[in-house]
């Protein structure tokens, strides 16, 4: 029995990929409730909640951790969280699949890969090397079976909360002025979200991937411009683009809790932030979707959603 943790875009994405292989699969979120509708129950735990967190992984072989508290309160609830999320799999006996991204590395000027030490100079990435050692630990010492899948900054249909989420392609379809953060002539590393679901699937259940950190696919790195310019020919519509620098950024943190948390990370965007997975296509021969492709999905999806909110 495959047990995922969040309902969001990656959670759902992962769901995908297991009815696929048509294995037996629940969902758990706090509430319950999912906006979605695609044959699964999704049942209701408050994670933060040791016993509650312990009765929702119970009968549970693989456990996949797609869950996080809101971007802004991640201090003293994601440590929580993922150490009642462990005592739970423990419990089980289960194994235990983890989603990150690439903060723990820091602002570093060369390709990120998984040999790199933690070099953590925000609070975000501080949280996040805390968490990733926490699980690799406990692999080492042979009380939790653990795999880490990292994934970039990721896009796809469904994803709203990211930097190229709504912010980018709701403005994109519409034909408007897409902001981005930063130099948008910088290269960038995204994650298209189908790869990332597909990838924690295929490392939960190779036994050899077990106790560590594994970059997900993803396509060749292009500069923020081209990644914009390629979604606009797809949507045939102009590309129009205006980089937000970080004062603009601080300024919508006087009002957004999410963007004031955003300066921190700000470093991602003023230099090129490439990500490689060569560890990841070496075990598995399996090649990041093209950015065409996966660029089309998301366009798809978000003319859809611009279709019926002007209805």
């Amino acid at each position: 029995m495959h047990l995922i943790l969040g309902t969001g875009p990656l959670g759902r994405s992962v769901f995908s990929e297991l009815r696929r292989r048509e294995e037996p699969v629940r969902m758990i979120n706090s509430s319950g409730q999912s906006t979605w509708n695609d044959g699964v129950t999704v049942e209701k735990a408050d994670l933060m909640d040791l016993d509650q967190a312990k009765a929702a992984v119970k009968g549970a072989t693989i456990v996949y951790q797609c869950a996080q508290p809101p971007y802004h309160l991640w201090e003293g609830r994601f440590e929580r969280l993922q150490e009642n999320i462990i005592k739970a799999v423990i419990e089980a006996d289960a194994k235990l699949v983890v989603a990150e991204n690439m903060y723990m590395y820091g602002d570093v000027d060369v390709e990120r890969h998984e040999g790199l030490p933690n070099s953590e100079q925000t609070k975000k990435g501080r949280i996040r090397a805390k968490l990733s050692e926490r699980l690799l630990e406990l692999y080492r010492r042979g009380e939790l079976q653990s795999v880490i899948g990292r994934g970039s900054d990721f896009f796809g249909p469904g994803v709203t909360d990211s930097s190229a989420g709504a912010r980018m392609f709701q403005p994109l379809v519409e034909g408007k002025q897409v902001t981005v953060m930063g130099d948008p002539s910088r290269r960038h590393t995204y994650t298209f979200i189908e790869d990332f679901g597909r990838a924690l699937v295929m490392l939960g259940q190779a036994d050899d991937t077990y106790g560590e950190p594994w970059h997900v696919p993803n396509a060749e790195a292009v500069s923020v411009t081209e990644f914009v310019k390629l979604a606009a020919g797809i949507a045939d519509v102009e590309a129009t683009i205006r980089p937000m620098g970080k004062w603009m950024l601080r300024f919508g943190g006087l009002f957004t809790p999410a963007a004031r948390e955003s300066i921190e990370m700000f470093y991602q965007f003023e230099n090129d932030f490439v990500v490689s997975n060569q560890k990841f296509t070496n075990r598995f021969g399996q090649q990041a979707t093209a950015l065409e492709e996966s660029l089309a999905a998301t366009v798809e999806w978000y003319q859809a959603q611009n279709f019926y909110r002007k209805r």
